[in-house]
């Protein structure tokens, strides 16, 4: 994967709604627009091996880290719902003059495209997931995201350390992964303490069921071109929810990632070049 150092340097934290928000725009300016939205407890740099070859593909890319992640500001006392989030994303959208747009998200992102699907569906051109909890009956957070999740959270997380946080993302993945691409999203992660804000950011995890059938509907309703881009050996969102899709959703393209090895819950970091053919097979199609 690039280095994050490389991948920050070539965006920008302009002000927006009140906060400094850390934004990428690849590709050529005319190009048909795609929007990619990363997961917790991560950044906008999972996507930094994929932009480059929707970018060569033709494609005007929009990256971003959303409010207490990576690059952008990460208030300690801000509430980070994922409804504010897919505010977030449409002040971006304002910003840089988009209108409709392809749609790409992962794992938290999810969440923050099933709103913004619900809010307007008719903006989204095409929409592609990769691993993350659609259904909330179906995720099954790490051990350490419960901790993080429950009334000790707030006392354990400042004692998040790098071999931890590393620990836990090997226990996720399908194929093992790079010491240093590991070095950099901890780093990502903890910029500016952030690693602190995980029990707030987890709260995510009850907004997908106070708005779960809203947000269900959104995805299985959602007219357009529907790709998901899997990785079944993902413990927290893998085959089981693969399997729930293929009933709910016949007519979605599904590209699973079963290997050998079978990637986990970070198919763009596991297997960059098949997340990058698929994207460009489907959002160019």
């Amino acid at each position: 994967m690039p280095p994050l150092r490389t991948w920050t340097e070539g965006g920008s934290t302009p002000l927006i709604g009140g906060h400094r928000v850390f934004v990428r725009q690849d590709g050529p300016p005319l190009g048909p627009p795609v929007t990619l939205v990363h997961g917790f407890p991560t950044s906008s740099h999972d996507w930094a091996a994929v932009v480059p070859v929707l970018a060569a593909a033709g494609m005007r890319v929009t990256t971003l880290d959303l409010l207490g992640f990576g690059e952008s500001d990460k208030p300690r006392r801000h509430r980070y719902a994922v409804l504010d989030q897919a505010s977030l994303v449409e002040e971006v959208w304002r910003r840089y003059s988009i209108g409709s747009t392809a749609l790409v998200t992962h794992d938290y992102g999810v969440s923050v495209g099933q709103e913004l699907l619900a809010r307007d569906p008719a903006r989204i051109t095409r929409m592609a997931w990769l691993n993350g909890g659609l259904y909330p009956d179906l995720h099954r957070p790490v051990p350490i995201q419960r901790l993080l999740h429950g009334p000790l959270g707030p006392l354990l997380a400042p004692f998040t350390t790098e071999r931890r946080f590393a620990a836990t993302l090997r226990t996720v993945l399908g194929r093992p992964p790079h010491d240093g691409d590991l070095h950099d999203l901890w780093v990502s992660a903890s910029r500016a303490d952030g690693h602190r804000l995980a029990p707030r950011l987890l709260r995510y995890i009850d907004e997908r069921r106070v708005h779960r059938d809203r947000w269900v509907s959104a995805l299985e309703d959602f007219a357009g071109p529907t790709l998901f881009v899997w990785g079944p050996a993902d413990p927290i969102s893998g085959a089981h929810v693969l399997a729930r899709i293929r009933v709910r959703m016949p007519d979605a393209q599904i590209v699973e990632l079963s290997g050998p090895p079978a990637v986990g819950h970070y198919p763009q970091l596991e297997d960059p070049a098949a997340v990058a053919a698929a994207l460009v097979a489907f959002l160019a199609s």
